[in-house]
């Protein structure tokens, strides 16, 4: 078989060499330092949920007999998330690593503190490692008697067709969910009325962008695409997705018209209709282009005798450095008019006057960053999201077989090579995905080992791989992490039943193969031929059945995991992914590895080599 994403010589944009430039300290120190610095400059408007800074919420917090709301997402985009806590915008805000869903626990702790007994409204874009991890939140806090909500930003047109609308990215027209569920929260509103207008903002809001040069990861280095010179895609996502279109840069003008014509085929808007207009930098765009831009959306709409209500220009949704520019429309009634004019005020974002926040009595000026502590925050997370489903704490309360851990030593030992794999994984998921895949995976399997390395050598397989589970989907949460870890759970659970000295063998494997399908099938929705890592994993477990019925050992049915594993691997590289990001990607997908399986396929090369 030919080693899928054997690494290639990737050219750089002209003048890649300045792009490169990043004014950091550390890379791995980046999002707790910017999550630092805005509770150092502006302690009057935000203060921490959590101890690692991960959870930020508006200095007045919670407010008494008010629906809370509650945002989050990836680091990167700037306003975007952090920005929109304030006044009359969410209430709180989870954060995670650069275009990383925050954890489960991180979104719960905001939760806790920005509810005032009337709910919380969940509003963040559509992606599917946050959908996973917000509903696990939602999960945790509901037993607390804390109702939850949820509205999903939908807004990028190009993500997905009309009539698809639910499967859509949400990238800056999200703004306008933000300021209207915001103002509806500030003059008193419910949690189902808030919930309705966050969706009918959203329901009223198409967004189009256009990307012309690529953003750089601070811990990765490099780009996460590449243009040609003188090249632009349009509809790019704001981590770097591949767009619809790439070609010859344009006009503004041209650029433009592109945008106006795919949003006004979908929002309809007639003569006398009243909208609101938002152009979008993405983080390297002169705000001179970006006026054009609005120029002529003003000239369009005129021309159409529609009306401008209120227009926003400036940057609103980042993606770090990457040139640029989005326009996002919402077609207006008089409510959304109303509840659009109200008055609002965070760091970033300040419309009319709004009363002077009173913060709480607690209020402080953050410490200065102890990365000891924010590793020692982060392990307790990871622990509390265990814990929430069962979950191991350094050993307490893990039952002991009396006997070593053949399942805890083969993964503490095989664990530490997935690292090896980190470049060739960001590679393949930089075609059809974000790029962050290998940093999932080696943060992923890091974590996991650590946390093995902390159970007693004789713990019962159960709670080996629940320790495991909560590990993986703690260290770097994302579509992928949340899946594996929600599945590797799923196999804890079903472990549970082994008599207190009993070991996991090699009969057990496909057990377990079974029921992390099972789990990450029922959340993810992925079937046979989507081109996910499942299409993988059924083989696996056909395999590794077949073996334990031929008693072959363990070196045996590794072996024949792996055989079925790149069989897999190969035979679904001509299809076009149908789940997750990778399938904004269409047609352009068929021809590329999927990087999910990929994934299996290295970590089951590198258990056969130490079985061998």
């Amino acid at each position: 078989m030919n080693r899928p994403g054997a690494r290639r010589h990737r050219p750089r944009n002209k003048g890649s060499a300045v792009a490169l430039k990043k004014i950091i300290n550390r890379a791995d120190d980046f999002v707790d330092e910017v999550t630092e610095s805005l509770l150092l400059a502006h302690p009057d408007r935000l203060r921490a949920a959590t101890a690692d800074r991960r959870a930020l919420v508006r200095a007045d917090a919670p407010v008494a007999r008010r629906v809370g709301i509650v945002t989050g997402g990836g680091s990167g985009h700037l306003p975007l998330f952090l920005g929109y806590v304030g006044q009359g915008l969410a209430t709180g805000v989870a954060v995670g690593n650069v275009f990383s869903s925050p954890s489960a626990e991180q979104i719960a702790a905001a939760t806790r503190a920005a509810d005032g007994g009337a709910g919380v409204l969940y509003l963040y874009g559509n992606y599917g490692g946050d959908v996973y991890n917000f509903d696990l939140a939602a999960d945790i806090v509901g037993p607390e008697g804390i109702a939850t909500a949820t509205v999903l930003g939908t807004d990028d047109v190009l993500s997905a067709p009309a009539g698809r609308e639910s499967g859509r990215r949400g990238v800056a027209g999200l703004f306008f969910a933000y300021k209207t569920a915001g103002a509806a929260a500030e003059r008193g509103d419910d949690l189902e009325r808030v919930r309705a207008i966050a969706q009918r903002t959203v329901d009223a809001t198409r967004t189009m962008g256009v990307g012309l040069s690529p953003t750089i990861l601070p811990a990765a280095g490099e780009p996460t695409f590449t243009l040609g010179d003188g090249e632009m895609e349009i509809g790019i996502g704001i981590h770097g997705e591949p767009g619809s279109h790439r070609g010859p840069l344009e006009s503004a003008d041209a650029i433009t018209d592109r945008f106006l014509d795919g949003i006004l085929a979908e929002l309809r808007p007639v003569a006398g209709d009243r909208v609101a207009v938002l152009v979008n930098g993405l983080g390297a765009t002169p705000l001179e282009e970006l006026y054009l831009v609005y120029r002529r959306v003003h000239q369009v709409l005129g021309e159409r005798g529609v009306a401008i209500h209120r227009r926003y220009i400036g940057e609103f949704a980042t993606s770090l450095e990457m040139a640029g520019a989005s326009l996002s429309v919402v077609r207006l009634d008089d409510e959304l008019a109303e509840l659009l004019d109200a008055p609002a005020d965070s760091p970033f974002f300040t419309q009319g006057e709004v009363a002077p926040v009173a913060p709480r009595s607690q209020q402080a000026t953050a410490p200065a960053p102890d990365p000891q502590a924010a590793s020692a925050a982060g392990a307790e997370a990871g622990t509390a999201a265990g814990g929430a489903n069962g979950g191991t704490n350094g050993g307490a309360n893990v039952r002991r077989t009396g006997a070593h851990s053949a399942l805890r030593e083969l993964l503490i030992d095989v664990l530490p090579a997935m690292a090896a794999h980190t470049e060739e994984l960001r590679g393949l998921d930089a075609k059809l995905g974000d790029g962050d895949l290998g940093i999932t995976v080696s943060a992923g399997a890091e974590a996991v080992r650590a946390a093995l390395a902390a159970l007693p050598a004789d713990a019962h397989p159960a709670d080996v791989l629940r320790a495991a589970g909560a590990a993986f989907a703690s260290a770097n949460p994302s579509t992928f992490a949340a899946l594996v870890g929600a599945g590797v759970l799923a196999a804890a659970g079903d472990l549970d039943g082994l008599g207190d000295t009993e070991q996991a063998g090699t009969g057990h494997a496909a057990r377990i193969t079974a029921a992390v399908t099972r789990r990450i099938r029922e959340r993810g929705g992925a079937e046979p031929g989507d081109k996910t890592l499942v299409d993988v994993l059924l083989p696996v477990e056909a395999a590794l059945a077949a073996e334990a019925e031929a008693d072959g050992g363990p070196a045996a049915a590794a072996g024949a995991a792996v055989a079925a594993a790149e069989r897999a691997v190969e035979e679904t590289r001509g299809l076009a992914s149908a789940r997750g990001r990778a399938a904004w990607v269409g047609e352009r997908g068929r021809g590329e590895y999927d990087p999910g399986s990929v994934a299996v396929l290295r970590f089951l090369q590198e258990v056969r080599a130490r079985l061998g």
